[in-house]
């Protein structure tokens, strides 16, 4: 099976452009404002760590999720959205064969999903992986999930 989230580019750029219409908004306002405040230095650091926030939260969240388990071995990769294809600096990227894996964890948080594998060499050293799946579909991770689970089911029959 092979999968992914290409579809959600456009949707974080348009987060990212409305951020940055509502930051100058804000800062026009802010101007307008500031005489009739009594301390707008407070006001402005206020509303710069805030936007600052947002920015890196969606920044944190926005990550692009493949999954390919065609063939004998498993690839999953995890990269940047913006500025993907020119800079991987965040970059991500799991090789391993199906018979490797005993073990895989969905986590959900708040703002943040998680899938985390838990794969055994041929050493018997046991490694964990972990991967950002936040805007990754709903059906697509049950997807994911049965897709795992099969993979797992086959190894403990072996």
């Amino acid at each position: 099976m092979r999968t992914n989230n290409s579809r959600v580019k456009n949707t974080i750029i348009s987060v990212y452009f409305i951020l940055i219409v509502a930051g100058i908004t804000f800062l026009t306002v802010f101007k307008t404002f500031s005489e009739s405040s009594s301390n707008p230095f407070i006001l402005f650091i206020c509303i710069a760590l805030g936007f600052a926030a947002l920015f890196f939260i969606v920044h944190f969240v926005s990550k692009y999720f493949e999954y390919d388990s065609d063939g004998l071995k498993v690839v999953v990769t995890n990269r940047g959205l913006l500025f993907s294809d020119k800079f991987n600096y965040r970059e991500k990227q799991l090789e391993f064969n199906k018979a490797d894996l005993y073990a895989y964890k969905f986590k959900n948080y708040i703002f943040y999903k998680a899938l985390t594998f838990y794969i055994e060499d041929k050493r018997g050293k046991k490694q964990k992986e972990t991967f950002n799946i936040t805007l990754v579909t709903r059906n697509k991770r049950r997807y994911i999930r049965q897709s795992l689970s099969k993979m797992i089911k086959k190894n403990k029959n072996i």
